[in-house]
């Protein structure tokens, strides 16, 4: 009797074995990464535009080319809010973020991250812009032929060197446009030499160029427009590593 039960034992435990193996076996989600937009800095755009041979294209944060060098001209992608309020419903979408403009032969177009021209630009598509002007706390203060920066709800006396935020002495000052308007980036020119500092007069980018531009490089895209021989610009991340 007890061989009974031991065959009985192992049988059910090879019909049991049997069972779990022939069950569906759980795969887990796997998301396959595009390496074309795998980021090195998570702050800065994945692609970014670049000028070669007198055309525009975009490369990833590796350097790889991946819209080909085409454009006249070429914007980051981001929102355009005249799109994204038209009263041309179909076009609405591509206002978002997801797209960027760019102009070829004159005309203007909206491409998408694959490079294709998706939307051609037209007048009665485009709709009315809200305002979004927000206003600085911080402004550039000149003394004595120097540049330095000071915040309006606190500055009284421009003869009482503490209520400075940054006593003047720079040969110029510019506060990018951002979001945060309570540390905004500034591009500073000391000794004929660009650089970018923030608030608290720490330097971010070295003065090692001879221009950087005052555009929406850093609110859009993270990155200051820079150059060193004043013809040929490239970007920068906050890191001041090139792109």
């Amino acid at each position: 009797m007890k061989y009974f039960f031991m065959l009985l034992t192992i049988l059910s435990s090879v019909l049991f074995n049997a069972q779990k193996n022939a069950l569906p076996k759980k795969t887990a989600a796997v998301t396959k990464l595009n390496p074309n937009f795998i980021k090195v800095n998570d702050s800065v755009a994945d692609l970014i535009p670049q000028k070669m041979a007198g055309k525009f294209g975009f490369i990833n944060q590796a350097g790889k080319i991946i819209i080909k060098h085409e454009y006249s001209n070429v914007g980051f992608f981001a929102r355009d809010c005249n799109l994204q309020n038209s009263p041309n419903k179909k076009v609405q979408q591509f206002g978002s973020d997801q797209y960027a403009s760019v102009r070829l032969n004159g005309s203007d177009y909206r491409i998408n991250k694959a490079g294709k021209r998706v939307y051609h630009f037209k007048e009665s598509d485009l709709g009315k812009c809200a305002p979004e002007y927000k206003a600085q706390l911080f402004h550039a203060y000149i003394m004595n032929g120097a540049y330095g920066i000071i915040e309006d709800s606190k500055f009284e006396n421009p003869g009482d060197y503490r209520q400075f935020t940054i006593y003047p002495q720079y040969d110029y000052l510019h506060i990018m446009e951002g979001d945060d308007l309570h540390n905004p980036m500034i591009i500073a020119s000391y000794r004929n030499r660009f650089g970018v500092i923030d608030i608290h007069n720490k330097v971010i980018i070295p003065f090692e160029y001879s221009d950087i531009k005052r555009n929406f490089s850093w609110k859009l895209a993270r990155l200051f427009e820079v150059t060193k021989d004043g013809i040929n610009y490239f970007y920068v991340d906050g890191n001041n590593h090139g792109y």
